[in-house]
């Protein structure tokens, strides 16, 4: 007799599991801070900075062990032009943080500078155009003679048919 074979489970779900030791070790409790981010600090933020580690302080031994943690640090690295600006921006992201977990578990931040790691975003295909419609842009931009300029309008002119807008006449 055959066992049924389980049903496939998204990846995500075993992220934590895969991760959790090398996480624990930094600070993190799960991944969700590292994997929202750009959710939590906006995407401007995000594409110069990248939480690297939560740093808790440790527990005195007679303390009551159902009172809430003292507010963490967070250690963010940040790409060294954009550390001046991080640095004014430090009481708003710490906001972010705590309203993204709900109770206020970051008390500062700690910057560190180096290079962030960035995922690259992959560009639209470029739009396939019919030979009339690439005639149509080609006489639109005939007329330009400054090789950059007329190749930007051609770019710009295929762009504008591919995407069906129809300027009135």
């Amino acid at each position: 007799m055959r066992r049924p074979r389980p049903l496939a489970r998204p990846l995500a779900e075993f992220l934590d599991v895969c991760l959790s030791p090398s996480l624990a070790a930094q600070g993190f409790a799960t991944s969700d801070i590292i994997m929202a981010w750009a959710e939590i600090v906006g995407e401007r933020l995000a594409a110069f900075t990248q939480p690297l580690k939560i740093e808790w302080k440790r527990k005195a031994p007679h303390a009551d062990p159902e009172a809430r943690p003292e507010p963490a640090t967070l250690v963010i690295r940040v790409e060294s032009a954009f550390a001046l600006e991080l640095q004014h921006m430090a009481p708003t992201v710490i906001d972010r943080v705590n309203t993204y977990y709900g109770w206020r578990c970051i008390g500062k931040i700690v910057l560190k500078q180096g290079p962030v790691r960035r995922v690259d975003k992959k560009r639209p295909p470029a739009p396939v155009l019919s030979e009339a419609d690439r005639a149509k842009v080609g006489s639109a931009i005939a007329g330009v003679e400054e090789d950059g300029l007329k190749a930007a309008l051609d770019r710009l002119g295929q762009a504008i048919v591919s995407s069906g807008s129809r300027t009135k006449a």
